[in-house]
């Protein structure tokens, strides 16, 4: 549970899973109450969804801002624009719009909520769904150092969350936001190899996956280069340095890297449509 709480209303416009991994999750960490939060979607179904954990649902997106105060627009990118249009003249200087929309600029939110509005852009990934989002954000608009405060306290409660420029957000998209489909690859391919060497499938599975978490912490909570920690495994010619050979050989370094940098070239071009 963390120290930290934001007292704000929360408001969600889109209830999809995205907004329902980040609404359970700001509610199991105690950082915000869900008698406090409103919900809009046209999915009657969606709202039941948040309504069964204490959420209340609202009948149209303005009164989701009538009630709320840190509104987060969870709908596909093509319709934020639409959505910010719609709600627009109820915004006062209380209300902040956290869109979590990939690829809608700053000055797109501005254009659509108005220059007076408090904006904050938060591009997070699918491990909010267990609490392990890695996330980045920025300000436009008028936001200001509390709005910043309370959308850190949010999300830093449902993993972790960094601020950048928002020049940097098409490569955070391309590293954390497309991210996980790589290691999910990596957990799928390492799973494939336990059992061409003879691993029952179930157990192959779990671990590469308990292996990938394992080695992710080791790198969270020590602190030290994945190369120092990569080297404390590969003895002289030991298992693992032969295993390692293999990798380099097959261009794993740079596949990595070329899957990064092409997927913030596409998030880029999201940006520009």
């Amino acid at each position: 549970m963390s120290d930290k709480k934001v007292t704000r209303p929360i408001g969600f416009i889109g209830a999809g899973q995205m907004a329902e991994a980040l609404a359970r999750g700001f509610v199991s960490k105690g950082v915000a109450a869900a008698d406090t939060m409103y919900c809009f979607d046209p999915s009657e179904e969606r709202k039941q969804v948040f309504k069964e954990f204490g959420v209340s649902p609202c009948p149209t997106s303005k009164e989701v801002v009538k009630n709320g105060r840190l509104i987060f627009i969870a709908v596909k990118p093509q319709y934020v624009k639409t959505v910010l249009e719609e709600v627009k003249g109820e915004l006062t200087d209380e209300h902040v719009i956290v869109s979590i929309a990939a690829g809608v600029p700053l000055a797109v939110l501005v254009e659509a909520a108005g220059p007076e509005a408090h904006l904050i852009r938060v591009m997070p990934n699918t491990p909010c769904l267990v609490g392990e989002s890695a996330s980045a954000m920025c300000l436009g608009g008028k936001a200001n150092e509390k709005d910043s405060d309370d959308v850190h306290t949010l999300f830093a409660a449902v993993g972790k969350i960094f601020k950048v420029d928002e020049k940097l957000l098409s490569a955070v998209t391309g590293l954390s936001g497309s991210g996980p489909a790589y290691i999910f690859v990596a957990i799928e391919a390492l799973s494939d190899g336990g059992v061409k060497a003879g691993l029952p499938r179930d157990i192959a599975q779990q671990l590469a996956a308990q292996t990938v978490l394992g080695a992710a912490k080791m790198v969270l909570e020590t602190g030290r280069h994945p190369g120092v920690l990569k080297d404390m495994v590969t003895s002289p010619a030991g298992t693992t340095i032969a295993g390692v050979y293999e990798l380099e050989k097959a261009g794993l370094r740079q596949a990595f890297i070329t899957a990064v940098c092409a997927a913030t070239a596409r998030a880029d071009e999201f940006a520009k449509l």
